[in-house]
């Protein structure tokens, strides 16, 4: 459900991480042209907002021909499902961290006077028995209006942000979105203008819960490739027959990975020292420079991996399962390459709000 942005009160941090207060409503429209403005700068704003089980991510942009300009955008990983597994609920110190988060979108939102804009939230909030609560708190504290989707629309949002991205083929896509709580497969037919969905997957294994599923920090290199054998096997049992009727029929399907972890190996492949987004989106890694990536990192301890750069703290106890759900992958879908996209569920909103001319 799209919002028109007519703010209610919004939560502020305030030096200290105190926070109190609240601000009126800001204006939706700009009342006429401002003498000097380009007909660019004029175009309404958009804003796509994406609050994963890891990750809190928001674009805002506005219509640029075929396509959009980002104006502004916000990452902030805030593990929102960390320790859902065992408890079953968003915890206290999660939902903080995601309300500081979206306190800052909020901010944004209002500073970009901001026409529309969709907010949605995944797997831990679908998944989490004060889900619900949790997203009552949300439009209470920040104004912004999460809505709880179905994976199967996540699925049809993150094919709509980066099929472009897939390579030129006759033979079958396969989209694949690593999040922090599941993950989603689908298998596409790119003849068309449009993709057309061939078979779809949601596994209930994304880096926050496969991570979560077993010691990430064994003492030793054999104990935890042996803890990287048991995720790999666990992924592999949740996609089951998935695409069965596809595999193996000679040319080798076509893979495009869009998610934190597909884009962290490709920063590793490319030596990096730190994120550029302008180096990875759209690149394309052999099958095999992946795989030796997370095998070596699967033999590393967390201390080890928190050293390399592209990785650092806040990825290393994770990284790994992401790595497992990768190599899950390849192992049912063989291709000697995979393409990188840094784009996804906040590009198809957007695609969409566009799309629709603001029309809800």
């Amino acid at each position: 459900m799209a919002q028109d942005l007519v703010p209610p009160p919004r939560r502020h941090q305030h030096p200290g991480g105190q926070r109190g207060g609240s601000a009126g409503p800001a204006s939706n429209f700009p009342q006429g042209r401002p003498g000097g403005q380009t007909r660019f700068q004029y175009r309404k704003a958009y804003a796509a907002l994406d609050l994963g089980t890891n990750n809190c991510r928001m674009l805002i942009a506005k219509p640029d021909g075929d396509g959009f300009a980002i104006i502004d955008a916000f990452s902030r990983i805030v593990r929102l499902g960390e320790g859902l597994a065992q408890s079953g609920r968003i915890s206290d110190a999660a939902v903080e961290r995601a309300l500081s988060a979206l306190s800052v979108c909020a901010d944004k939102l209002a500073r970009r006077n901001v026409h529309l804009a969709r907010s949605v939230a995944t797997e831990a909030c679908r998944r989490a028995e004060n889900g619900r609560e949790f997203v009552d708190r949300v439009y209470r504290e920040t104004g912004i209006l999460l809505d709880i989707i179905a994976p199967e629309e996540e699925a049809r949002l993150a094919v709509a942000g980066c099929y472009k991205m897939l390579e030129p083929g006759e033979t079958p896509g396969l989209i694949f979105d690593i999040g922090g709580g599941s993950t989603e497969m689908v298998l596409v037919d790119t003849r068309g203008p449009l993709p057309r969905t061939i078979e779809w997957i949601s596994i209930p294994w994304g880096v926050v819960s496969l991570a979560e599923s077993d010691d990430q920090d064994a003492p030793s290199a054999e104990e935890r490739i042996h803890i990287y054998a048991r995720m790999r096997q666990r992924v592999a049992d949740a996609m089951g027959d998935f695409g069965m009727d596809h595999r193996g029929k000679g040319a080798s399907v076509r893979l495009l990975g869009t998610s934190g972890t597909v884009t962290t190996l490709a920063s590793v492949h490319l030596g990096l020292e730190s994120y550029d987004r302008k180096a990875i989106d759209g690149l394309i890694v052999p099958s095999s420079a992946m795989r030796d990536i997370s095998a070596n990192l699967a033999r590393q301890s967390i201390a080890e991996r928190a050293e390399l750069p592209c990785i650092g703290q806040e990825r290393a106890d994770l990284v790994v399962a992401g790595c497992a759900i990768l190599d899950a992958i390849l192992d049912y879908w063989p291709s000697d390459r995979v393409g990188i996209a840094d784009r996804g569920i906040r590009e198809g909103i957007l695609r969409q709000l566009m799309a629709s001319g603001g029309k809800r």
